[in-house]
């Protein structure tokens, strides 16, 4: 297929990388206020040539294929303030990095437009959101393997990874975490990490090898899409424990890669089980690097938005109707 010129907005620095490894040339906007999605780059990933800035006033005079929105306020007022009546027809995504977050079963999203496809990350999230007349598609997460980074376990601690979790509360698990952290000792990593004597932000390159050392990691929410930190962590080789909800109860696999449940002392109990048994820990980081590399390897993610965007702007030779699917 074609080149495309595609315009986003920088909304979940991780995930712009990964989809940036597309040879596809990605248009992002930049504000001298860096508002919320108009940040440009930033300097956190090592993005390539085909990830550009452009100044939010120049937008409207410039020429796309297909607009990428990622948010709520890109769909609803972004657009109108930044781009051209013309551009507001041009072939449309919307990809929802979320569940539901009123009611898990019953709200409707706000795209309902049956001239825009609405890409979930997870099969869960396909599943709790009522799309309307929105076609759907899933695509699961890829991430890029770090090759020189392999987990090797030797501290007997666990490790979390969330951002400004004391802030977020009880649906990214700030209470799962306290309780936890009394039985079994656990560090915390992410921005505003240090509310609660964690070790602070670590540049985003630079997690995986901290990760390493660390016996297990520990996923406390209780609510949220599938984390990259979770995915990114199984690709290095660790055993995974977390709440056996959302798409987690399906990324883990119970016994072979980690475990989860629903029950805080059973997680604890696994967790202790663990620390006491390196050589266990290691079998099952084996497990889930394993399956990290055949369900969320960056080759698959690819061709998934590869056929995607092709599929929305008609750049492959047979364009494929736009109808309700579920991508494995």
């Amino acid at each position: 297929m074609r080149r495309l010129k595609i315009f986003t907005w920088h909304v979940h620095g991780n995930y712009l990388w990964y989809l940036s490894q597309l040879d596809h040339d990605f248009y992002i906007p930049l504000r001298a206020d860096g508002a919320a999605g108009y940040g440009g780059r930033g300097r956190s990933f090592p993005f390539g040539d085909n990830v550009r800035e452009l100044p939010a006033e120049a937008v409207a005079s410039r020429q796309f294929d297909c607009i990428l929105f990622q948010h709520r306020s890109n769909y609803e007022a972004d657009q109108f303030d930044i781009l051209s009546p013309t551009q507001r027809e041009l072939p449309r995504i919307y990809l929802e990095h979320d569940p539901p977050q009123q009611h898990p079963t019953n709200t409707l999203h706000w795209v309902d437009d049956a001239n825009v496809l609405l890409v979930h990350v997870t099969p869960f999230n396909s599943l709790m959101w009522d799309s309307g007349r929105s076609p759907t598609r899933v695509i699961e997460h890829g991430v890029i393997d770090q090759p020189e980074v392999r987990y090797t376990g030797e501290l007997a601690r666990g490790i979390a990874v969330v951002n400004n979790l004391a802030a977020r509360g009880r649906r990214l698990g700030a209470d799962v975490f306290q309780s936890v952290r009394r039985d079994v000792p656990l560090d915390l990593v992410g921005m505003g990490s240090q509310v609660l004597g964690g070790l602070g932000e670590v540049p985003p390159l630079k997690l995986r090898a901290l990760e390493s050392k660390y016996r297990f990691f520990f996923n406390p929410i209780r609510y949220t899409s599938l984390g990259l930190a979770v995915i990114e962590a199984m690709m290095i080789g660790m055993p995974i424990i977390g709440l056996a909800t959302t798409e987690m109860a399906t990324a883990v696999q119970q016994g072979l890669s980690g475990f989860v449940d629903t029950r805080l002392d059973n997680l604890v109990a696994a967790m202790r089980q663990l620390l006491g048994d390196p050589a266990e820990a290691r079998r099952l980081g084996q497990n889930a690097r394993r399956y990290a590399l055949e369900r969320f390897n960056i080759e698959r993610f690819i061709r998934d938005w590869r056929q995607a965007f092709a599929d929305v702007t008609g750049a492959s030779r047979q364009r494929p109707s736009l109808t309700t699917t579920m991508e494995k």
